[in-house]
């Protein structure tokens, strides 16, 4: 089988879906769409669909021409194969089935956060009350699609993962390594209100955890695909 990844932006790649997708097998469709490549019009002949991240919001299409196209290939997919929204990607997901997304809302995350898992999901069995991921945002999902399910909350950010039938969106990192965290930006960190040094020892102490956490997770992802 092969799974669909749509890059929505230069600084925000799949990571380390590829190792996981490589381990089992799996090839991967990369398009990058920030760069002009095409978003294809059907999910036919792909068994599963990764929207990644990037900084615009989902329906900023002046700024990013493609966004119209990826909604359509979301709703394509939706009910047909398992999707998974990153970040920005989740953002997608909420917006498109009629949930709502706003910008520079609330406190930024930044770096390994802890969540609290807060409803019973396939893909967290066995993972216990609470987990740690990668964030990296400013922009929030503020109000669910009437048919969606909240999964995960943080301190800061009350909606972190939602479902919706077979389609989740997650407003965390699960492909971030430590090596990506290392590479951001320190002024940036600093002026967001973080400093670097922790954020980046937070990254090397739990990056044990954090590939057993979500490489569960998305293996979990690629059965429902297969």
């Amino acid at each position: 089988m092969s799974v669909l990844i749509i890059e929505n932006d230069v600084s925000s790649g799949p990571g380390r879906l590829l190792d996981w997708l490589d381990q089992r097998g799996t090839a991967a469709t990369v398009v990058r769409a920030w760069d002009g490549e095409e978003i294809p019009p059907t999910i036919d002949g792909y068994a599963a669909l990764v929207l990644l991240g990037g900084g615009m919001l989902p329906d900023e299409d002046e700024r990013s021409p493609w966004l119209p196209a990826e909604r359509e290939l979301l709703r394509a997919a939706h009910g047909r194969v398992p999707v998974l929204g990153i970040c920005l990607g989740g953002q997608l997901v909420a917006h498109t089935f009629g949930g709502e997304v706003r910008g520079a809302y609330g406190l930024p995350e930044k770096g390994v956060t802890s969540l609290s898992v807060v409803a019973e999901d396939p893909l967290l069995v066995g993972l216990g009350s609470s987990v740690r991921a990668v964030e990296s945002h400013q922009d929030q999902i503020t109000r669910l699609p009437d048919d969606a399910v909240l999964v995960m909350s943080s301190e800061r950010c009350p909606v972190q993962m939602l479902r919706i039938g077979q389609t989740w969106g997650v407003q965390f990192h699960p492909e971030a390594a430590a090596d990506r965290v290392r590479r951001w930006d320190v002024e940036r960190l600093q002026t967001m209100g973080f400093e670097p040094a922790a954020v980046f020892e937070d990254a090397d102490r739990y990056a044990d955890e954090l590939e057993r956490t979500w490489s569960t997770v998305f293996g979990r992802f690629l059965d429902l695909a297969a």
